[in-house]
């Protein structure tokens, strides 16, 4: 029991986490605070590693989109986990599971396609965080049929 609860909390938490990341590439993207990732994923596309003008608002706007797409998404799992994963409903830990392997294999499909490592290793990061407590708490949904 205890050990369920540890992950669940950690798995909200995460979520959270998921959520403010996505605000804050809503609203910062275009900002010095964005930096490490404009740095990393600028130079892929432009030679110079310098945005022109034009592309500039397009990587704002896409940015602020997948930004917002992300906090929903965060706020999705947040509140999946919170209520029917907290009370081991089955279809709570298969969405999430679901979900989470459609969203990694298609995000990381493409950003390798385009050579984006970078956001490759960063999916990864959120899919250790997310998955480990989405393994451990298997057992909890073994025997609950919904």
């Amino acid at each position: 029991m205890e050990k369920f609860s540890f992950w669940q909390r950690w798995l909200f938490i995460v979520s959270l986490v998921v959520a403010a990341f996505g605000t804050f590439m809503a609203l910062f993207n275009q900002s010095s605070l964005f930096a490490i990732f404009n740095h990393q994923i600028d130079p892929i596309f432009w030679d110079s590693g310098i945005v022109p003008d034009g592309a500039t608002r397009f990587q704002g706007w896409s940015y602020g989109v997948l930004g917002a797409t992300t906090a929903g998404w965060g706020i999705f799992m947040a509140f999946m986990v919170r209520y029917p994963f907290k009370k081991r409903e089955r279809w709570a830990w298969n969405c999430l599971v679901v979900g989470l392997l459609f969203w990694y294999l298609l995000d990381t499909g493409i950003s390798l396609a385009y050579g984006v490592v970078f956001n490759a290793l960063f999916n990864s990061a959120i899919l250790i965080a997310v998955a480990l407590p989405i393994v451990f708490t298997k057992q909890y949904f073994e025997d609950r049929i919904s």
